[in-house]
């Protein structure tokens, strides 16, 4: 099934598995490699070091194309950017939108650039500074989202800008890819699905969390971080609904304290990193230390497995989901379902 993302990317399948923090490692971005969508590879979870082992791996596993999502504001961005150059990797997406001055310098070096963003406006800007794709996330998608619609807001971006826009938010099956084909949009991207594969290292329990969650357990809080993040509701995200300042300050802090160490980055660091995912909001200083520590929060539960104390960002496809396929058996069977949809299509207009 060749489009302009194929094209683009080299990859045999119009799908993206998006690079989800402590959940997109090398064992999942080489399996969804080798089933031949687009595998990206979270990098804002990792030290420096651990990046260019995780980048060597993932090439150790797979001679397929794939990618290393990176955090644009992040203090040690530029390292990041460095390693990505020096081992060769040819796609950078970023959940926040480089620079024009960084999409100059990827572009310069051959890697393809493919922001990620969740309005008509931020596609505009991206694909004005030179950007050779974009994800547009609508707000079914899982982690920090927006209020508009997938299906709303897919035809905008699709309409305002000339280069390929893969879809995101809501896909899980094949008909969703022909859906998103339809609307002018180039492939989809997929968080949640691929989290709940046999090829995903999220613990078994955490898994058995997802799948047995319908659509009305997956919300919308920003008692995380003061930003509005979609996730199942856990004990964790109750308590932070209820909590005073005092008491969340102090959870924010211990929660900082750990992702310092685990990290390696500088208080510093953290309070910069904190304050630039603010995007303009009146945060508190808990909200802000919440937003520094964020991963921490997620590495909880989803490497740890202890539900209780972390968050589990989430799409609301969670809720139709029922059961844990390998990467291959999952891309094998979107394509099959994308190609019998497209016969009986083809059989009514006929």
């Amino acid at each position: 099934m060749e489009t302009a993302l194929t094209r683009l990317v080299g990859v045999r399948r119009p799908i993206v598995q998006t690079g989800m923090g402590w959940v997109a490692g090398p064992r999942l971005v080489s399996a969804a490699a080798n089933a031949g969508a687009l595998g990206i590879l979270a990098s804002a979870t990792m030290t420096t070091d651990h990046l260019r082992d995780a980048i060597r791996e993932v090439r150790s596993r797979t001679d397929a194309p794939f990618g290393v999502n990176l955090r644009a504001d992040a203090g040690d961005a530029a390292d990041r950017v460095r390693i990505m150059l020096e081992e060769g990797v040819r796609v950078a997406s970023f959940a926040l939108a480089p620079s024009p001055e960084l999409i100059a310098r990827l572009k310069e070096a051959g890697v393809v650039v493919i922001p990620s963003v969740g309005a008509r406006r931020h596609a505009e800007k991206v694909a004005a500074w030179g950007a050779d794709a974009v994800i547009v996330q609508g707000g079914e998608g899982g982690g920090h989202t927006g209020e508009v619609a997938t299906s709303v807001l897919l035809p905008q971006v699709v309409d305002a800008v000339d280069i390929p826009v893969v879809a995101a938010g809501g896909f899980f099956d094949g008909r969703g890819l022909v859906a998103a084909l339809a609307y002018g949009a180039a492939g989809v991207a997929m968080g949640t699905r691929f989290l709940l594969t046999s090829d995903s290292t999220v613990p078994d329990a955490v898994k058995a969390r997802y799948l047995a969650a319908t659509v009305r357990d997956v919300t919308v809080t920003r008692a995380v971080d003061g930003l509005p993040h979609r996730m199942l509701r856990t004990e964790l995200v109750d308590a932070l609904e209820r909590s005073g300042r005092i008491r969340t300050l102090a959870h924010a802090a211990r929660r900082a304290a750990g992702f310092r160490r685990l990290s390696g980055l500088t208080w510093r660091q953290l309070i910069r990193d904190g304050l630039a995912m603010r995007h303009g909001k009146d945060l508190t200083w808990s909200q802000v230390l919440l937003a520094a520590n964020t991963p921490m929060l997620l590495k909880s539960a989803m490497v740890d497995g202890r539900t209780n104390l972390g968050v589990m960002a989430s799409g609301q496809v969670a809720g139709v989901i029922d059961d844990l396929p390998s990467c291959a058996e999952l891309v094998e069977r979107i394509e099959k379902e994308a190609e019998e949809v497209l016969a009986q299509l083809a059989e009514l207009t006929g």
